[in-house]
């Protein structure tokens, strides 16, 4: 009895330490993902405060005085930001409809042909991504200058077009690649033909994937400050651009409701995306 009464005080000391030692170990985890968590939540709390913020100034860690008056001058009849709003989703919409215009057949010859410079195009079309944007758009205003396209809502389209063709084109090849050609193969020996084989069967099959190829575009164009500021500036008003008007006067009320705006559709449609685009369509991206 005593040696088991032995054994048993030395295991409590054992199983003492391991859950002083499981503790521990959770410490670190435990401040990493507070400091994750802070960095994540911690300026969007600071833009929601702002929102809501009359008077705040330094060296007061809150705000002095609370309202929404800042929220009724934006969206007030003299304010812009309707119209900025209408401008920026409607430039979206179209961009979306002109990238999938391309990406739709790009993607569908990249993805189900063999072509023998597939991985050259595909490179291609991350061009527009690899230069700084700042030169590539002081050049395409001038440009656009002298063929009147400055300051209108076509240039301003043409330049997100080619901004967000990237991701049309890439999730567009992976989602039809996605599709097994056995399926359209079959459909064509039914005697459906080309169009209708495509139409009927692998459209609706990488939809999918094309829908959140549409939503990754509308949300760069939404978001698309440099070439909206040097295409479309001072004649087309968009979202970001009041966003930084709003900023840079210090105005940082209006300009913290101007960024909540352009982050709840940001947020509702990566959910989406999150929703459509699975694993083995990525997985095709660049094969």
């Amino acid at each position: 009895m005593s040696a088991l009464a032995n054994q048993g005080e030395s295991v409590r000391p054992t199983l003492a330490g391991r859950a002083l030692g499981f503790d521990l170990w959770w410490l670190p985890r435990a401040l990493v993902l507070g400091l994750v968590a802070f960095a994540i939540f911690g300026p969007l709390a600071n833009l929601l405060i702002w929102t809501v913020a009359e008077r705040w100034y330094f060296p007061h860690t809150l705000p002095l005085e609370y309202g929404l008056s800042y929220w009724a001058k934006v969206f007030s009849p003299r304010g812009v930001a309707w119209e900025s709003l209408g401008t920026s989703i409607g430039i979206a919409l179209l961009t979306v409809l002109f990238a999938l215009a391309l990406a739709i057949p790009a993607g569908y010859a990249l993805g189900r042909l063999k072509l023998p410079a597939r991985s050259l195009i595909l490179l291609v079309f991350l061009i527009p991504q690899a230069f700084p944007n700042l030169p590539v758009y002081v050049n395409i205003a001038r440009f656009f200058y002298d063929v009147g396209l400055n300051g209108t809502i076509t240039g301003v389209v043409l330049v997100h077009v080619t901004h967000g063709l990237v991701f049309a084109v890439w999730i567009a090849t992976a989602a039809f690649a996605a599709v097994d050609a056995e399926l359209e193969e079959a459909a064509r020996s039914m005697g459906a033909g080309a169009f209708r084989a495509f139409r009927d069967v692998t459209l609706p099959l990488a939809m999918p994937g094309l829908m959140a190829s549409g939503i990754f575009v509308f949300l760069e164009s939404l978001d698309e400050f440099t070439g909206s500021f040097f295409v479309g500036a001072p004649d087309v008003t968009t979202l970001p651009l009041l966003l930084y008007t709003a900023g840079a006067g210090g105005n940082y009320q209006v300009a913290s409701i101007t960024a909540l705006l352009l982050l709840v559709p940001s947020i509702a449609f990566m959910l989406v995306v999150e929703r459509f685009l699975r694993a083995d369509v990525l997985a095709r991206i660049g094969h």
